[in-house]
């Protein structure tokens, strides 16, 4: 190739890319327009739940979320304290974004009124709870609580806890990759070639996504978001850091640089491509999933570790190419200079003495590296990852939890999210009494299609609570009054019915009261669904246990199957999958521990193991595919024995750095204060920490060498008679 070729090829790929972060760095701040945090949209259409929430506008005009007011003083409200209620009430019916107010309601102690505002179906959540609760603390008389709860409460505090997503999260992030690339390479330049790898390959993945989202070609939440900036910051990294350790080696055996970087291309593509697949691969199996919340994850992730492949494989390698040995300054690699000698009698350092240990004895460093994962798998016995209540999702404040225990401190705890049964109208008066007489029901009201104001029926004295949540009296969609009021008769069509709960939505209480209710109406109508913000989180987490019991299997058989067409081996695979499973138990284990008896978490959501699983095998896979293809090609060349002990004393020290930067990355999750993502930081950081220390570093070479030849069947590497 022409010298200006090998000029303007790395420029145009160089010019290129930043055209790319240029247009897609702005959409950092934009990727919120396209993001939702509502629960109900991430179930599969044949959840109960769904169904419901589609077909509650056939009853009532369609609506939002539900924001609670509750205002108590200790003692009792005073008159001054009800009037201030009655025009607080008035004033938030009069607000753009409030479809309607229920009238104030008292609780019988006299201690507390609750206020149930209704939003707008195109309400901005977060904003309009805001807004809702600044009202609120203007109207508050001397000597009284307010506090704004109810699905929209909790909603405003999710949505403000991943504020942080944009800035916080990505900062952090880069801050600790940074210094870690400075440690490794000592070089003030390199690392920072590597983050703008990593940085152009996000604003590729984010302008891409917004623009599928924005054609609901895909679904984004908080978490997809978060998972996605660390995804492709860590991964982005790793195969940069493969790639710069291939350029160096080359360029002490290559004069110039565009010889060197043939020849690191050649050395690390099939590598880079085998673990970027793999974790393509690993990650688009969550479309097995029936929760749209991890299905939305699977192509998201894909796009970013499929960006994070492009830029380590094309940008990086014409950023080197443009720098050559200046990048590594003041270590500059010199052309003609020896290799470190890692192995035989003269080599020094940690992994030559990691390689003379595993030589010696490899069976025991294997059997106690086995052992001592299994130890730390025990600890799954003890974890809890069956969901957890909408309340405890935010970690530290939150206005919308203290609000809850003031309501169900006076009020049924369920009030303003009621159960919502669909049935049919003929069986209207036995679904009343089905659904009145389960135990945790404190009230119902009936509404019906063919009703022009909606309600129909209204049983019990707190039927007030449970029509609040989804209308109100003054918007006249249903719901509102105190009392009981005629019953007419209803014969064709269906009906709705919605039951105040005694105890809070989110509870596991109330969680059984949804299963009976589901058992008792199911008697009287076959047909009949129950839906309603409970049934929302049961549904969601009856699905993600599902979907940990499919997904599992199809990823550990597909990165199998990877595995044995790189490896052109069958043995390997399955001692290189059997070490990440024993490696994923034991992280999921010290996590469980450290869950229950450090942090005092309530629990884990059921897609912590799910989402877990999928990084750690995917990603862990990522760093015995490193080493294996190493280990191959020097075996080729020397022999099993010494191929494994070459291959692990040259990949040692990339491979964990790698190890450290996608721990420190993950990490970095932990400062966004949601439960389910601080989880995942600790198991995936964890159990990539123990994969880099232990399973590559230990284990998998002493198996390897265990097993000598017997590691490459059926491949030729298998067979004696094989030349080296």
């Amino acid at each position: 190739m022409s010298r200006f070729l090998r000029i303007v090829l790395p420029a145009v790929v160089i010019v290129a890319w930043l055209a790319v972060a240029s247009v897609g760095g702005p959409y950092f701040g934009k990727i919120a327009e396209v993001s939702t945090n509502d629960q109900t949209s991430f179930l599969p259409a044949s959840a109960d739940a769904t169904k419901v929430q589609e077909r509650a506008s056939e009853f009532r005009q369609a609506s939002g979320a539900p924001a609670i007011v509750v205002l108590d003083r200790a003692g009792g409200l005073t008159r001054t304290d009800l009037a201030a209620a009655d025009r607080l009430a008035e004033d938030l019916g009069d607000r753009g974004d409030v479809q309607g107010v229920s009238p104030v309601i008292p609780s019988e102690d006299g201690d507390a009124v609750e206020i149930v505002a209704t939003l707008t179906q195109t309400a901005e959540t977060g904003d309009a709870v805001e807004a809702i609760r600044a009202d609120v603390d203007d109207a508050l008389p001397t000597g009284v609580r307010g506090f704004v709860t109810g699905p929209a409460g909790f909603t405003a505090d999710l949505t403000a806890a991943f504020a942080g997503i944009d800035g916080l999260l990505l900062g952090v992030a880069l801050a600790a990759v940074f210094v870690i690339l400075i440690v490794v390479y000592r070089s003030p330049l390199l690392p920072v070639l590597v983050l703008s790898t990593a940085s152009f390959a996000l604003c590729a993945s984010i302008l891409v996504v917004w623009w599928l989202a924005k054609a609901d070609l895909v679904t984004v939440n908080g978490q997809v978001q978060g998972i996605l900036s660390i995804l492709v910051i860590g991964a982005a990294t790793d195969y940069a850091l493969l790639y710069t350790a291939r350029y160096r080696e080359a360029l002490r055996d290559h004069r110039t640089g565009w010889e060197a970087t043939k020849a690191a291309l050649r050395g690390s593509l099939e590598p880079i491509l085998a673990s970027g697949g793999t974790v393509i691969v690993g990650v688009l199996c969550l479309l097995f999933s029936d929760l749209n919340s991890n299905k939305a994850l699977g192509p998201v992730a894909a796009i970013g570790i499929a960006f994070s492949l492009l830029a380590a494989l094309t940008l990086l390698p014409a950023l080197l190419l443009a720098f050559r040995r200046a990048a590594f300054w003041p270590l500059r690699p010199a052309y003609g200079s020896a290799h470190p000698v890692v192995t035989g009698p003269d080599a020094k350092g940690l992994w030559a003495s990691v390689g003379r240990l595993v030589a010696r004895r490899s069976r025991v460093v294997w059997v106690v590296c086995t052992v001592g994962l299994l130890a730390m798998g025990a600890g799954l016995f003890g974890l809890r990852a069956d969901g957890v209540p909408q309340s405890d999702l935010v970690i530290g404040a939150s206005q919308a939890r203290d609000g809850q225990d003031v309501l169900a401190d006076h009020f049924p705890g369920g009030s303003g999210s009621p159960a919502q049964v669909i049935g049919r109208a003929d069986s209207l008066d036995e679904l009343v009494e089905t659904v009145r007489g389960v135990d945790g029901v404190d009230g119902v009201v009936a509404a019906a299609k063919d009703s022009p104001s909606g309600t129909v029926a209204v049983t019990d004295g707190s039927g007030a609570s449970a029509g609040g949540g989804s209308g109100s009296a003054r918007s006249g969609a249903g719901g509102g009054g105190s009392g009981p009021t005629a019953e007419p008769t209803v014969s064709r069509g269906d009906v709705l019915l919605e039951a105040t709960l005694a105890d809070p939505a989110d509870s596991a209480a109330a969680e059984q009261t949804v299963r009976d209710l589901r058992t008792a109406v199911e008697r009287v109508d076959p047909d009949a669904i129950v839906g309603g913000v409970t049934a929302t989180a049961l549904d969601t987490n009856d699905t993600g246990i599902r979907d940990r019991s499919v997904i599992i299997p199809v990823v550990l058989a597909v990165i199998l199957l990877i595995l044995m067409l790189l490896l052109r081996s069958i043995v390997a695979p399955l001692v290189l999958i059997g070490s990440v499973i024993v490696s994923f138990a034991a992280a999921l284990g010290v996590g469980a521990l450290v869950f229950d008896h450090v942090f005092h978490f309530p629990g884990a959501d059921p897609s912590v193991p799910l989402y877990s699983f999928v990084f750690l095998v995917a990603l862990g896979v990522d760093y015995n595919i490193f080493l294996m293809t190493r280990v191959r090609e020097e075996a080729l060349r020397h022999g099993p024995r010494e191929g494994v002990l070459r291959g692990l004393g040259v990949t040692g020290g990339v491979i964990t750095s790698a190890g450290i930067v996608l721990a420190a990355t993950f990490a970095a999750l932990g400062v966004i204060p949601i439960l389910f993502l601080v989880q995942i930081a600790f198991v995936v950081a964890f159990g990539v920490l123990l994969d880099t220390v232990v399973v590559r570093s230990l284990l998998v070479p002493a198996l390897a060498v265990e097993l000598g030849r017997r590691a490459w069947w059926p491949s030729r590497l298998s067979r004696p008679a094989h030349h080296m």
